[in-house]
């Protein structure tokens, strides 16, 4: 009998995920079907207990969902509880749903592995305080940076989500207007502005000479944020397709126990890409 997961989320019609899991599990030899599913955050509770109760196996939790999957999860990893913030749950055997947090693994894996960037004494700012900036937060913060700062359209959430993190460097928060006059060497929006082709509200000279920008937002064509980037002269203005590829393949391995290799599937993304 076929294995069933899925990706839930709102909007979902953009999603990669079914064919990057089809992927991976034609490349391991795991007898799986994944779909996408629209679910709104009003009917969250009810959509997971009615795919866990029919037999699915695990489920990602994409925009707007990250938060309430955290609720939903039963047990949850440390990466999870640390983030407040669940993208993958997985029903265990005795029932009960795990929740954990693959972004900021994936992220940082996109940066360092795939890209070739240090993180280490840079500079950092990270655009939006949801649950996505949740989920990258520590494991950016372990890379050692020499700063981070958080810039929110609601100045008080950012620093409240810096205060949490406060442990574990220098992380500090605020205000799209009080970024004015600041650089950094690595801009990450976190936002889902670029979701609908929007932009935070930006200052210019916000980026270092050789600094890089990067989306955690992806699609088929650059992004405004992409854009944005390119348009400030960043050395490299990255979208979040890396990142979406090695979280799944975080979250395959946590459901399958393989983590398949990613750089075959990166390759044919980029490859599609440019040929469009």
């Amino acid at each position: 009998m076929t294995d069933c997961y899925a990706v839930f989320g709102q909007p979902i019609s953009h999603s990669k995920s079914p064919r990057i899991h089809s992927f991976f599990a034609a490349q391991t030899g795991q007898d799986l079907s994944y779909t996408a599913q629209e679910v709104a955050p009003e009917h969250f509770t009810a959509r997971v207990g009615d795919f866990f109760a029919a037999g699915g196996l695990g489920l990602n939790c994409t925009v707007p969902l990250k938060e309430l999957a955290f609720d939903y999860a039963q047990v949850k990893t440390p990466r999870a509880e640390r983030a407040k913030a669940v993208n993958t749950l997985k029903r265990l055997p005795d029932g009960a749903v795990l929740g954990d947090n693959t972004d900021g693994g994936g992220l940082v894996t996109d940066l360092l592995d795939n890209h070739h960037l240090t993180l280490a004494g840079q500079r950092i700012l990270l655009l939006g305080a949801g649950g996505a900036s949740r989920g990258i937060l520590a494991p950016l913060l372990e890379q050692c940076p020499h700063s981070l700062r958080i810039a929110n359209r609601t100045a008080a959430k950012a620093e409240q989500l810096a205060a949490e993190f406060a442990d574990l460097g220098a992380v500090s928060g605020g205000g799209f207007a009080d970024l004015a006059g600041q650089c950094f060497d690595l801009i990450l929006n976190a936002t889902s502005a670029s979701l609908s082709g929007q932009l935070p509200p930006l200052p210019a000279g916000l980026l270092s000479p050789g600094g890089v920008c990067y989306d955690l937002a992806y699609g088929n064509q650059p992004t405004a944020f992409v854009r944005w980037g390119q348009a400030q002269g960043a050395a490299h203005s990255l979208d979040g397709l890396g990142m979406l590829i090695e979280q799944a393949a975080e979250a395959f391995r946590l459901w399958r126990g393989i983590r398949p290799d990613s750089a075959p599937l990166i390759a044919l993304f980029d490859h599609e890409r440019t040929s469009l």
